[in-house]
């Protein structure tokens, strides 16, 4: 199975996960081209699976979950629009036992909450666009981030992590109000939004694969 992340005219954004093995490697065909690679080879190095769940051959059907934060391969925040969820499954060699299914949400500054219609391969479908200021779980992932002092009076954060490469900020539209590449061996950044509004901002700390976000308040 792979589940993957694309734009509303099908182009690839973002691998969410790929389990597959050396056996099933003709499997995923409509996956592996889309990510870069060939549609008989959906284990080639050059299928972008960056950030993404990989393994072995599911063993069996049931529940999946899968996210994603709005970002690109790269960690770079996409703009608001219309994208898809797409996922391919396939249980035997060949085309006959393979099916594809896209679902189509709208990320934006709105909540986009949808339960699909169940079909013969898949059911019990929920599917949940959660903007930055609406419902958004902080998530550190596998890094370590602090964030000192929050709230601050001044807008300027002194933000530590255990690895990163890249800093940034936004507001609650989404939109991107700083930025800063993270050099080699850097455990922190001084983050200054003195020049923005008294207000609610995300710090996003991305560490190529993997994007942490944490509110932070600006009381002016």
């Amino acid at each position: 199975m792979a589940v993957w992340i694309e734009s509303s005219t099908g182009t690839f954004v973002k691998t969410r996960a790929r389990n597959a093995g050396g056996g099933t490697s003709d499997h995923l065909a409509v996956w592996a081209v889309k990510s870069g690679g060939s549609a008989g080879n959906c284990m080639s190095a050059s299928c972008n699976t960056l950030g993404a769940t990989t393994g072995a051959t599911l063993s069996n059907f049931g529940n999946r979950n899968f996210s994603w934060d709005g970002t690109d391969v790269s960690g770079n925040i996409l703009p608001d629009g219309t994208y898809k969820i797409t996922v391919e499954s396939t249980w035997n060699h060949g085309s006959a036992a393979t099916t594809t299914r896209s679902y189509t949400f709208v990320k934006g500054a709105a909540q986009d909450v949808q339960t699909p219609a169940s079909d013969a391969n898949f059911t019990n479908i929920t599917l949940a666009w959660n903007p930055a200021g609406s419902g958004l779980v902080e998530n550190t992932l596998e890094m370590v981030v602090s964030i000192q002092p929050n709230p601050s009076a001044n807008g300027v954060y002194n933000v530590e992590f255990n690895y990163a490469t890249k800093v940034s900020a936004m507001n609650l539209a989404g939109e991107e109000v700083y930025t800063e590449d993270v050099k080699m061996n850097e455990v922190s950044k001084t983050v200054d939004l003195s020049n923005v509004s008294t207000g609610v901002y995300f710090i996003c700390v991305t560490n190529g694969s993997a994007v942490s976000k944490h509110k932070v308040v600006i009381n002016k």
